[in-house]
């Protein structure tokens, strides 16, 4: 008897597909081919693939709250200024784990649960710190908003996989200096330093 065809099926073939062949070439037709559908079977789940797309986001987002690098007793325990270095690593972690995912993440609308329990914590160490609560949501915008550029630019050039997140890292900046991992350090420390003015 053939599995049954669900949202949560649909949506792991499709990040393994993304894997496979990357955001251009994940097509319905060759998704349906993976999954020995016909195409038109995936629109009684999803839309377009667009529609897919915000899935796949929001799929990915629920693996990283769920799994253990988005440890809350460890964030809600932290100084807010290691909240933030944390959080933007944990993210770019997420969107290193599969091929284009800074590209899958960077164009949707991840709408649902998993994005309130993402940001919950982290938006509650900031205000604690003393951030205003527009300051706090603009801050956790500013994060996402690097950590998404920054894994566009590293996916595309061949950077540091998920594993090299914590290690050396991979293909150097233009100039060959520094590694992305050194680069990506760099970048969330001005984030905190920006953030860090802002209190005073």
């Amino acid at each position: 008897m053939a599995e049954r065809l669900d949202r949560e099926r649909v949506v792991r073939a499709a990040l393994a597909l993304l894997d496979e062949v990357g955001l251009d070439g994940l097509t319905l037709r060759r998704l349906a081919q993976d999954l020995g559908v016909k195409a038109p079977a995936l629109y009684w789940h999803f839309a377009s693939k667009a529609d897919l797309l915000h899935e796949m986001a929001a799929t990915m987002l629920r693996d990283l709250v769920d799994g253990e690098a988005w440890d809350e007793a460890t964030l809600a325990g932290s100084p807010w200024q290691d909240c933030v270095r944390d959080s933007a690593t944990n993210l770019r972690r997420m969107l290193l784990a599969h091929r284009d995912g800074a590209r899958v993440f960077s164009g949707t609308l991840v709408t649902d649960e998993a994005l309130r329990d993402a940001v919950e914590v982290p938006l509650g160490i900031l205000t604690s710190a003393g951030f205003a609560p527009d300051d706090a949501a603009r801050a956790w915008g500013t994060v996402l908003s690097f950590v998404l550029g920054f894994v566009v630019e590293e996916q595309a050039v061949g950077g540091a996989g998920a594993d090299d997140v914590d290690g050396v890292g991979g293909v150097g900046d233009a100039d060959g200096a520094r590694g992305f991992d050194e680069r990506f350090g760099f970048g969330a420390d001005v984030i905190v330093a920006g953030l860090a003015a802002r209190l005073r």
